[in-house]
């Protein structure tokens, strides 16, 4: 039986393992573009602007909400999605740790 060590490593690594994962797939880096590109929630609009099937996208658009990437409301059959500032400011100050302390660590 295998045993998750994930609880061993430090809340940064677990946080940038949770972001990398939310933006593991093209269509999700995709959505985030255009959700950041608008200055309101979009509703509908998402599913007309990605080659992808309407089901399809709700799922990224899932993970993307388990992430906290984005924020969404659901009013019925209608739902609207905009970028979760908050959480994307605490990504790239993950982000920008991780690299600011991985670069120091050359050895080639």
């Amino acid at each position: 039986m295998a045993i998750n060590k994930k609880q061993e490593f430090a809340e940064p690594e677990l946080m940038l393992a949770d972001f990398a994962k939310a933006l593991s797939h093209p269509a999700r880096v995709a959505i985030l573009k255009v959700l950041a590109e608008q200055k309101v929630c979009i509703c509908g609009e998402i599913v007309e602007v990605l080659p992808l099937a309407q089901s399809t996208v709700s799922q990224h658009l899932k993970e993307l909400l388990n992430a906290g990437l984005i924020q969404g409301t659901v009013d019925g059959p209608k739902s609207c999605y905009c970028i979760n500032w908050e959480t994307f400011a605490r990504f790239e100050t993950i982000f920008k740790a991780f690299f600011q302390q991985t670069n120091k660590q050359r050895c080639c």
